[in-house]
């Protein structure tokens, strides 16, 4: 097996690949030009886009050529694969500025240098397409009985498939094969959900190329407990620190189940796979918090995750710095009059709403200095404040804010 091939086994990332042993022999003889491809339909990425592209550095710290494929075009559609209604339609702007986002990010991550580790955007072979000629040149090698045959489109027939996202996989498809054209790429890497439209690809090849070309495909990372990973209590674990704080994302990883972590370690850190076995058979805690750091740091870098790990420490366990601690600033008169409680934690950001914050009392996940607030309808006072006029609100154990009052 080839060395590329068998670290992404050794780690977890292979669910499906059309042909291992074809691939393997090819990737022996040469270094093999790849591509990811992403849809910039939002303003950030989120660690679940991450899985293909933690595979990509693999790739290329093992010599191949790695592409990412901006999707400025095909996210003026929307990819039906995985999503149970059609994705809402966005301007043409704000995809070329979500494209731009997610540029940086991505190059922020795997360190683009144009010519082993680039990008692209199929918006520059598919917005000007001629529909008709397309059609005639491409959408002749497509039947509609195979593709209805896909799982993505299966799903979606049960609550309906627009027109529009049923010629996704024809653009994809096209995408495989102008990316073989201009750089001889010969494989397609991403999510298993893409299954479907990367073999529809590698058959586009096949019919006009005559060369073989290769799907490779991760599996769909879910929690042991059968969650979605990624996804927090507030939404999408997003990469852009405005959305999610590092101090936020290095908790995520700090809280995952303990029968995650040895996995979590190999798919999202670049530590040796021996290493990872090793952390993840020694103390849990430790386990969890060297997992919680090395993705923080690099996904936000190493200065962020020591001030995440800070914070962490002061918060949960003594030690550490408390200014580190996720924190926000609230006027001191109005604890002077009391600070009706609800207003009080949603004002400090641990609930959206008052109905939130009103369930959040009534469940007793409320904490205003370690101690659990009962009473709804109870304002907190002056006298909770330490002497640095200072408050810790947490909601549940795991979320916390340092009030600084002023």
């Amino acid at each position: 097996m080839n060395p590329a091939l068998a670290t992404l086994i050794e780690r977890g990332f292979v669910q499906q690949c059309s042909n291992i042993e074809g691939l393997s022999d090819l990737m022996d003889k040469e270094p093999v030009t790849f591509y990811v491809g992403v849809d910039p339909t939002g303003p950030s990425l989120h660690i679940g886009h991450m899985v293909p592209f933690f595979a990509f550095r693999h790739m290329c710290n093992a010599g191949n050529i790695g592409i990412a494929l901006l999707g400025g075009g095909t996210a003026r559609i929307g990819d039906p694969s995985g999503k149970t209604e059609m994705r809402k339609i966005l301007s043409y702007e704000d995809i070329d500025a979500n494209a731009e986002l997610f540029s940086a990010q991505i190059d922020k991550f795997v360190s683009f240098d144009g010519k082993y580790r680039f990008p692209d955007n199929n918006k520059n072979w598919l917005a000007n397409l001629n529909y008709i000629e397309f059609l005639r040149d491409i959408g002749k090698h497509f039947s509609v009985n195979r593709m209805l045959t896909f799982e993505a489109y299966k799903q979606r027939l049960e609550t309906g498939l627009s027109f529009i996202e049923f010629n996704y996989q024809l653009l994809q498809s096209y995408d495989f094969l102008q990316l073989y054209k201009r750089y001889g790429c010969r494989l397609q890497i991403g999510g298993d959900d893409q299954w479907g439209n990367i073999v529809a690809g590698i058959d586009l090849i096949r019919r006009i190329e005559g060369v073989e070309a290769f799907a490779l495909t991760f599996p769909l990372v879910q929690t042991s407990d059968g969650k979605k990973m990624g996804k927090t209590e507030k939404g999408a674990l997003f990469l852009n620190p405005e959305m999610v704080s590092p101090y936020d994302f290095f908790q995520y990883w700090r809280n995952v189940t303990d029968a995650d972590v040895e996995r979590f370690l190999l798919m999202f850190t670049f530590l040796s796979a021996d290493e990872c076995r090793k952390i993840a058979k020694g103390n849990i805690n430790e386990a969890k918090e060297k997992l919680a750091y090395e993705v923080t740091a690099i996904i936000h870098g190493h200065e962020e995750a020591e001030k995440a790990l800070a914070g962490a420490k002061a918060a949960f366990s003594g030690g550490g710095d408390k200014n580190a601690m996720p924190s926000v600033k609230l006027q001191l008169d109005r604890f002077e009059k009391g600070y009706p409680v609800l207003d009080l934690f949603v004002d400090a950001g641990l609930a959206d709403s008052k109905s939130e914050a009103r369930r959040l009392v009534q469940q007793g996940g409320a904490y205003v200095a370690d101690k659990v607030w009962n009473d709804e309808k109870l304002s907190v006072g002056k006298d909770s404040l330490t002497e640095d006029n200072e408050l810790i609100l947490k909601a549940g154990k795991k979320r916390l804010v340092r009030v600084v009052v002023c």
